[in-house]
């Protein structure tokens, strides 16, 4: 194994597996640290965490086990990813993670660069976009764990680490590898230890990639993913795929914009079923019940909670926030396991906590990563007789549900 790679959720973890795999490596991803030594045919490893939103002191002894479990393989670089969109607060977690790490690898320089232009992420002078908007007018200022109000990547970052944060800016970047080299450097001798990086095309993530050659850590969305295959010399091809017939079912637990617009496009020609926050938390709603209705139904058929933010302030005025999200998760986790021991062996999820807490419910170890379905999302197989999306909440085209349905079923 030569690239080792931490991701905080599920969802971003198979994005950035998709990344490096559709740039040549061998990836296989993990859920949760192994307890038994890679294949050794495997060049990237991408151990999954559930960290981005638990307690902080927590999220660090998981990374910093996953750590130790990959340097034990014989990884020679390694990636901390988080959210395309830097979910996190004031207390973490990508700050106390990122301090850690750089201390356990001796690590300076440690990049931070969470854009993806494919997905409409992109960072310049040192401010997080959405699209054409600032992340704190995107919508993500309303997210109901890790709300994002303030676009400065330099001011979140400083909020949340010990060490003294640069920037490099995009005019450095457009000159080339070399400069950004240089800048870095510069940055260094200022200073600062993590050092966030604009962004605003691919060929700026790959040149950051190539800047990053000699680096122990790099910290990032998937986007910069794009240009480290290339210095381990792999080269790009096509992601082998056999896909799986039978019942498939999809499950949302996303706010995001994004997902509320696919939820409502899949509603118009598709069975859904709103799962009500409240009838979950007072146990009105069963997981079997909604297990059943599920595999009732004909076509793909979607039971989502994907409210309005403002019912979900509500909901978590009325019960707590953090007993809705483990009823709810819980809940997720349930009726994904008694579809698939009921037969359905396609599923479908969106959102980063429903999907970890899907996949906790499956209870999967290892994740084979297949063809791409949208920009940062790609096909999953578990076994031999299911196989998984996970999309993250702002991820994904209108029809997401129905063109993941496709490309998991494709032969």
């Amino acid at each position: 194994m030569k690239l080792g790679c931490i991701g905080d959720d599920f969802t971003g973890s198979s994005d950035l597996a998709n990344t490096l795999a559709k740039g040549g490596m061998r990836v296989t991803q993990y859920t949760g640290v192994p307890t038994g030594p890679a294949d050794s045919g495997v060049e990237a490893g991408v151990v999954a965490l559930k960290s981005r939103s638990i307690d902080p002191a927590e999220a660090v002894a998981k990374s910093l086990e996953a750590l130790k479990w990959l340097q034990a393989q014989g990884c020679t670089q390694f990636f901390f990813k988080y959210c395309s969109t830097f979910d996190s607060t004031a207390e973490g977690n990508i700050g106390p993670v990122a301090d850690a790490l750089a201390d356990a690898l001796g690590a300076h320089k440690v990049i931070v660069c969470p854009a993806f232009p494919g997905t409409g992420r992109s960072v310049y002078q040192g401010h997080l976009f959405v699209n054409d908007m600032l992340l704190s007018e995107s919508g993500m200022q309303n997210h109901p764990l890790t709300p994002m109000t303030d676009p400065d990547l330099r001011r979140c970052m400083a909020a949340q680490s010990t060490y003294s944060v640069g920037h490099v800016a995009a005019g450095d970047v457009f000159e080339g590898a070399g400069a950004a080299a240089a800048a870095l450097d510069a940055q260094h001798k200022a200073g600062h230890r993590h050092i966030v990086v604009d962004a605003i095309r691919d060929a700026d993530l790959r040149v950051i990639g190539e800047a990053a050659r000699d680096l122990p850590l790099i910290t990032a969305g998937s986007g910069v993913a794009l240009g480290l295959p290339a210095n381990f010399g792999c080269t790009a091809g096509k992601v082998a795929w056999t896909g799986q017939s039978g019942k498939a079912v999809a499950l949302s637990g996303s706010c995001s914009n994004a997902t509320r617009a696919q939820v409502a496009r899949h509603g118009k020609g598709n069975p859904v079923r709103e799962i009500v926050a409240a009838d979950v938390i007072e146990g009105r709603l069963h997981a079997s019940d909604m297990a059943s209705w599920l595999l009732a139904q004909e076509g793909l058929p979607l039971a989502y909670s994907s409210a309005d933010p403002a019912v979900v302030r509500a909901v978590q005025d009325t019960y707590g926030r953090e007993r809705s999200a483990d009823a709810l998760e819980g809940f997720f986790a349930d009726v994904a396991r008694l579809c698939r021991d009921g037969g359905a062996t396609r599923i479908i999820t969106a959102g980063g906590e429903t999907s970890g807490a899907v996949i906790e419910g499956l209870s999967l170890d290892t994740l084979e990563i297949g063809p791409e379905i949208d920009p940062g999302v790609p096909a999953l197989r578990t076994g031999p007789d299911l196989v998984v999306a996970l999309k993250s909440g702002n991820f994904g085209a209108e029809d997401f549900f129905d063109k993941a349905d496709r490309v998991l079923a494709d032969q």
